[in-house]
């Protein structure tokens, strides 16, 4: 084996997972990271539980400008490979809706596992160290860091998106990229709660804190079915950070507040069965009555009994609950995001090795690609698939 000296930008699941993979193999890898700790967004995701992964994984479940460029990497690092790890450190884990998967007790025993793996192979880290900088000359990559210069043969950025600033998230890769001359995607922020105007806010703050199954579609056609959560904000939720990867400024939103029933036929039945039972008290017995109340006065439906309301009527209530559409002000930002969509582009990148064309000892995994997983643990998966499919490149061409 040729020995060569491999930094690792970024302590997040990608960059620790790569380290592991390399050092275990004997290569001398350090990792740099700006913060004090590894896995700071991995300590705090799926409520401290970490959706490390999901049993159902595809490329349809990832957004890219190309959408077959992450069909090698997960093909070659299957979920059932990385539960084949947790299950080999005997983390306990538990499957959620959506065939979601969580640790039981907390997000810390991935970051264990990762860092387990890093000392087996003797990894070196670095904290508080920023990169500022990258100059490649014909021996490798002169990195400049805040806490001076080093020389590395390879280099593999993995320093995450812009979501979450406050742990730390930085824009040092997309600035290496457009000195090297590296498309990257427009970036935005994903998976994230939207915002309303403040007329329809205010008409809706009595619900804030109120959370109801919810079919939400885009105007293209994409559609989820999953709770939604109303906020001082706006609405957020699953089913909102699921949609929000797909939703244009100015795109109406089309919600359906009772995706399993058929409202028209509840109507029918209870005009039959209690004719004298007002609007809100029928409709109080699929939805919270406070729901209930604040739709009522939102769309001025009559708080009549059923009798005496006509077809058209019922029409219209079933419309308001059915098929409320709004248009989103706005989202809430990187603050919130859980992901960034767009990235380095993957036209620029080898779906098999994650290299920089152009660039054979330049690599990009994890989110700081072009590659955006929906919510339910699919980041996370992208993360230990391209940092594997890195480290496997890199094992095989020193051989």
């Amino acid at each position: 084996m040729i020995m060569n000296t491999i930094t690792i930008i970024g302590a997040g699941a990608a960059g620790l997972f790569c380290a592991g993979l390399l050092a275990k193999q004997g290569f001398a890898v350090t990792v740099l990271d700006k913060g004090k700790r590894p896995g700071r967004k991995i300590a705090m995701s799926g409520g401290g539980k970490c959706n490390f992964t999901n049993l159902t994984v595809s490329a349809e479940n990832y957004i890219s400008a190309n959408p077959h460029f992450c069909k090698s990497a997960l093909s070659r690092f299957t979920q059932w490979d990385f539960l084949t790890l947790i299950n080999q450190y005997q983390i306990a884990w538990h499957e959620r809706d959506h065939t979601q998967l969580f640790c039981d007790h907390s997000a810390q025993a991935i970051i264990d596992l990762l860092m387990t793996e890093c000392q087996i192979g003797n990894v070196t880290f670095e904290w508080q160290t920023e990169l500022e900088s990258l100059e490649i000359n014909e021996h490798g990559f002169c990195l400049i860091t805040n806490k001076g210069n080093r020389f590395s043969h390879k280099v593999i950025i993995a320093t995450g998106g812009l979501s979450m600033p406050a742990l730390g998230m930085t824009s040092v890769a997309y600035k290496i990229a457009e000195k090297l001359s590296i498309p990257v995607e427009p970036l935005r922020a994903g998976l994230v709660p939207l915002t309303l105007h403040k007329p329809l806010l205010d008409l809706l703050s009595p619900l804030a804190g109120t959370a109801v199954l919810a079919q939400v579609n885009t105007q293209s056609g994409m559609s989820f079915k999953e709770n939604l959560l109303f906020t001082h904000r706006g609405i957020s939720g699953p089913v909102i950070l699921q949609i929000s990867n797909y939703w244009q400024v100015g795109e109406t939103l089309t919600i359906n507040l009772l995706p399993d029933i058929d409202l028209m036929a509840f109507f029918a039945q209870q005009r039959q069965a209690h004719p004298n039972q007002t609007l809100k008290n029928t409709l109080s017995c699929l939805l919270s009555k406070r729901l209930v109340e604040t739709f009522i006065d939102l769309t001025s439906l009559p708080d009549k009994p059923l009798k005496q309301l006509t077809n058209k009527q019922l029409e219209q209530i079933v419309t308001a609950f059915t098929r409320w559409q709004i248009i989103p002000n706005g989202t809430e930002g990187y603050r919130t995001a859980e992901v960034t969509l767009g990235g380095i582009s993957t036209d620029s990148l080898s779906s098999k090795t994650m290299a920089a064309k152009g660039y054979p000892n330049l690599y990009f995994i994890g989110e700081v690609v072009d590659v955006t997983g929906w919510l339910g643990g699919y980041n996370f998966q992208w993360a230990w698939s391209s940092a594997y499919a890195c480290a496997q490149a890199i094992i095989t061409d020193s051989k």
